[in-house]
C-alpha cells in the first residue's frame, strides 16, 4: 500500500512517518514536505535510508506538481498533516494560512478524486485538524466530535474550512475520509515557536518567559507520541466518514503548566529552586486569544480503543530530556530567520 503523507518533517508528521516506517515494513510510505522553517529532516535522520520510504520535496499548493505526484505513485491513502498551525503567525499574516491550510487541501483532494473517482475501493483521505475550530469554552464543558463550529483566529478559520471541504468531497463525491481534531501537541522535535520547546530554550539561555495576559488560558495537552499512536489507529480501524478528537484528557493553565516546567528545569539543571521562575515575564495579550480548550475524547476510546499512555508529568519529563540532550538541533533551528521572527512577537 502506497501511502502519501503530508507535512512529514515536521513535528507530529515526524513521528508519524517513524511509527509508520518501522511498524509496517510492507507499508511505501512517501513524505511530501516544503521544508519550510518548521519542516526539518533532522528530525527523520534516524530512517531516512529505509527501503519503504521515500522523501520528496514539494508545495501541496503547486496543483500541477500535486496531479503529476498523484498520477506516478498511485496513492492509495493520504495523511494530510501539512498545515500552518501558529495562532500568532496567523495574526501577522493571514492569507499564507489560506493559501496552506484550505488551497492545499482543495488541491490534494482534487487530486485524489481525480485519481480515484471510478473506484474507491479501500481508499482513504485522512485530514489530521485542530480543536480550535471549536472555538472557546467557558471554565466548563468539554468539545465533543458534534460541537458547533466557531472559529476565532486566521488559524482556526482555515483549519475550520479546510475540515468542511474534506466532509463535503466526501458528500458530493463519495470520496472516502477520516478527520481528527486534536489537542495541543507537545513533545520531541516541536519547533520552539509552541509554549514548552520556546521556554525550554529561554531557561537554557536566561531569557524571559513571556506569558500572554494573566496566564489563566487553559489548554488540554496531548503528548505527540500518543496522538501519532491514535493516528495509526483511526487510519486502520476509523469508521469513513467519522470524526474523532484526540485529547489528553489533561487540562492545565498556562501559569500552572510554565510553573511546573520551571520546576522541572530546575532540578535537571541543578539550579537553585526557583530560578527559572523568576524568568516569567507577562506580556499584552494576543487578539481574540480563546479562554480554554477541552476535548472529550470518549469516543475513540469507546470506538478504537485508544487512550494516552502517559501522564503530563511523565510526558514534560521526557520532553525536557530530549531538548537538553538535543541543544544542537535546538540551536540550529533557532538560528537566523526565527531568531528575527521571536524578536517582533515578543519585542
Amino acid at each position: 500500500m502506497t501511502t502519501l503523507i503530508t507535512g512529514g518533517a515536521g513535528f507530529i508528521g515526524s513521528h508519524v512517518v517513524r511509527l509508520f516506517i518501522e511498524k509496517y515494513p510492507s507499508y511505501h510510505i512517501v513524505n511530501l514536505d516544503n521544508l519550510t522553517y518548521a519542516g526539518n529532516l533532522e528530525n527523520l535522520k534516524d530512517i531516512q535510508d529505509k527501503v519503504n520510504y521515500t522523501f520528496i520535496k514539494g508545495d501541496i499548493t503547486d496543483e500541477a506538481f500535486i496531479n503529476t505526484l498523484f498520477i506516478k505513485h498511485k496513492f492509495e491513502r493520504v495523511i494530510h498533516l501539512a498545515a500552518e498551525s501558529h495562532v500568532d503567525r496567523s495574526i501577522d499574516d493571514p492569507l499564507a494560512f489560506v493559501k496552506t491550510n484550505v488551497i492545499g487541501t482543495m488541491v490534494l483532494l482534487n487530486a485524489f478524486k481525480n485519481l480515484w473517482k471510478h473506484n474507491f475501493n479501500n481508499k482513504l483521505f485522512y485530514h489530521i485538524s485542530t480543536d480550535e475550530v471549536y472555538g472557546t469554552l467557558g471554565s466548563t464543558g468539554l468539545f465533543t466530535e458534534s460541537t458547533s463550529y466557531d472559529p476565532n483566529s486566521p488559524y482556526s478559520a482555515s483549519k475550520a474550512s479546510s475540515d468542511h471541504f474534506v466532509r463535503a468531497y466526501g458528500e458530493t463525491y463519495g470520496m472516502p475520509y477520516v478527520i481528527t481534531n486534536c489537542s495541543n501537541n507537545y513533545g520531541q522535535n516541536q519547533f520552539p515557536e509552541k509554549l514548552i520547546p520556546l521556554f525550554i530554550n529561554n531557561i537554557l539561555n536566561g531569557k524571559p518567559l513571556p506569558i500572554y495576559g494573566d496566564g489563566n488560558y487553559t489548554r488540554d495537552w496531548l503528548y505527540v507520541k500518543d496522538h501519532a499512536r491514535a493516528i495509526d489507529i483511526v487510519f486502520h480501524k476509523g469508521t469513513r466518514g467519522e470524526t474523532y478528537n484526540i485529547g489528553g484528557f489533561n487540562e492545565w493553565k498556562n501559569i500552572d503548566l510554565v510553573k511546573l516546567l520551571c520546576q522541572q528545569m530546575d532540578e535537571k539543571l541543578n539550579r537553585p529552586k526557583g530560578s527559572s521562575e523568576k524568568l516569567i515575564t507577562y506580556v499584552k495579550d494576543r487578539p481574540g486569544h480563546d479562554l480554554r480548550y477541552a476535548i472529550d475524547a470518549s469516543k475513540i476510546n469507546r470506538e478504537l480503543g485508544w487512550k494516552p499512555s502517559v501522564t503530563f508529568e511523565e510526558g514534560l519529563n521526557k520532553t525536557i530530556d530530549w531538548y537538553l540532550n538535543n541543544e544542537e538541533w535546538l540551536k540550529n533551528v533557532t538560528s537566523g530567520a526565527y531568531q528575527r521572527y521571536y524578536h517582533k512577537q515578543y519585542n
